[in-house]
């Protein structure tokens, strides 16, 4: 856990811009004996949550957003290597995300605590088509499709991609999680579109994608009821 006033110090370097201050934050933490992973999911990701809730609230600018996230990107690739590495657990899973920046960073931090863990981790990123995702998800076969980040609007879309590949039926072991975004604001959103797993954070995901569960029927989750149920929660999320 990051001691008190590294968060802070943090927040305030990155809303400021200043890379520098930023960098020299992570590397006292790193000084001070918190392992990479812990400044991952203890510093990186829960700022990452933060900076995105005072976008949403009106309390910075885009502008302080996108620097703030940049920055913390940045960090993140220059920490990627001082990861612990865990021997192969013979599973593959594919990341995806939305398009923005912090949809990004948090897709980028969830593959890098995969291939920590041990995960041969494909990184999508965020703006692919559901076409090219299928067909990506076909050649690679993963274990695990993560679906990081989602506006409210998303999640039909993201309702109709999961609905189609549960009608296909080409990968019938595969698990589709989520995560961040509505999903980690709406209550139970996740279930309604038919996912298999929900984590609200990295760390979290990594060991809900590790345990070894059968997966569970879906065939009755594409229904009207279902998608009426997915629009009234999306709403919910659009007006709050």
């Amino acid at each position: 856990m990051a001691e008190d006033g590294i968060l802070e110090r943090y927040l305030e370097a990155l809303l400021r811009g200043t890379r520098g201050a930023a960098r020299l934050v992570i590397e006292e933490a790193l000084q001070r004996g918190i392992p990479a992973n812990a400044v991952y999911g203890d510093i990186i990701w829960p700022i990452m949550v933060e900076v995105g809730d005072l976008l949403r609230a009106g309390r910075i600018s885009p502008v302080e957003e996108h620097l703030a996230t940049r920055i913390s990107r940045n960090i993140t690739d220059q920490l990627q290597n001082k990861l612990p590495r865990r021997p192969s657990k013979g599973k593959k899973i594919v990341v995806c995300c939305g398009p923005t920046e912090l949809e990004e960073l948090g897709g980028q931090i969830m593959a890098d605590l995969f291939d920590s863990d041990g995960w041969e981790v494909r990184f999508l990123g965020g703006g692919l088509t559901d076409d090219d995702l299928l067909g990506f998800v076909n050649e690679y076969g993963p274990d695990v499709l993560l679906i990081y980040g989602a506006v409210a609007k998303q999640a039909p879309d993201i309702r109709r991609l999961i609905d189609t590949i549960r009608s296909v039926g080409a990968w019938p072991n595969m698990r589709v999680m989520v995560s961040g975004g509505v999903f980690n604001r709406a209550e139970g959103l996740w279930e309604e579109i038919g996912a298999d797993l929900f984590a609200e954070t990295a760390v979290k995901a990594v060991q809900a994608a590790s345990e070894e569960r059968p997966l569970e029927p879906r065939l009755d989750r594409q229904t009207v009821n279902r998608r009426k149920r997915t629009r009234q929660m999306v709403a919910s999320e659009v007006n709050a």
